[in-house]
């Protein structure tokens, strides 16, 4: 049982206003509990993680109650033993929910509080910058881009959407890079660094990452035809694509890459950096409310 009040912050647009809508089915949880709560709702990332160092410095339970993007800014406030982080999906992916198998119905995550535990979690650190999930860059930059450009309410497949607009006008580039101290270059896709492994809406691009090793699962996607990689993206929500020699990874603790061309860097679904860009795992830096 996780102890003490929570300040639950909330995105109202998150997963085209899902999050609000459920919302009264929260706090009814919430107050079945007898447990004191306020509900504070964002007006921009920047606000989110203002509310979430004043709830940490008020000893309160930190709710982040959207999706990736906001749970992954208010995370970044409570790292290094700041507060506790508590995730009630509202979003449209909710990948790091699924990846800690916290229920997608808020209100039953809502209900960790009294049969979970908190649980010590790796995060990644880029520019000063953490995240939770994925940090890519290459093809992804252009599927991120599109994904969040879009007004077209496709839920779960905006990715996939965004991967089809993506790959009629893209060419390849030319990749470098270093991963703990030894130099890789290759022509091709893409180069993602995972700490949770999963992106997209349930897509398992690093399907064996651990969140609690103090290790970066680096996946690198080199040349391929169009059609190939096109082909072997259903294979990614199942986690079985490195059977495609096209695609490979490595452990590390840290990782530097660039490319021969610019590219921004995205991670829980917001743009996080520009490339050339350094990684590093910082283990066990985050304490969250996990299935026991």
């Amino acid at each position: 049982m996780i102890s003490g009040p929570v300040c639950l912050i909330v995105n109202p647009h998150a997963g085209a206003g899902r999050a609000l809508k459920l919302l009264p089915t929260v706090e009814a949880e919430l107050r079945a509990q007898g447990r004191q709560f306020r509900v504070e709702r964002t007006m921009s990332m920047d606000h989110a993680r203002e509310l979430a160092r004043d709830a940490a410095a008020r000893d309160e339970v930190v709710a982040a109650m959207g999706g990736d993007g906001i749970t992954g800014a208010i995370a970044g406030e409570l790292r290094d033993g700041k507060g506790v982080l508590a995730v009630f999906p509202g979003g449209r992916g909710n990948d790091f929910a699924r990846k800690l198998q916290i229920p997608f119905d808020p209100a039953e995550a809502a209900k960790l509080l009294l049969t979970g535990v908190e649980r010590p979690i790796d995060l990644a650190e880029v520019g000063g910058t953490t995240y939770l999930g994925i940090l890519s860059a290459g093809f992804d930059s252009e599927v991120s881009r599109i994904a969040l450009e879009t007004r077209l309410k496709l839920g779960t497949f905006v990715y996939t959407y965004g991967v089809l607009r993506a790959i009629l006008s893209w060419k390849e580039a030319a990749w470098d890079v270093v991963i703990d101290g030894e130099p890789h270059a290759f022509p091709g896709y893409s180069v993602a660094v995972c700490n949770s492994g999963v992106f997209g809406g349930g897509m398992f691009l690093a399907p064996d990452a651990s969140l609690d090793d103090g290790l970066l699962d680096i996946v690198l996607i080199a040349r391929q035809s169009k059609r190939a990689y096109l082909r072997g993206l259903p294979r990614v929500f199942k986690g079985t694509h490195f059977q495609d020699p096209a695609v490979s990874l490595i452990r590390a603790r840290e990782v530097t890459f660039s490319a021969d061309r610019p590219f921004t860097a995205y991670a829980d679904g917001d743009p996080i950096a520009e490339l050339p860009a350094t990684i590093r795992a910082l283990p066990k830096a985050l304490r969250v409310v996990a299935p026991r």
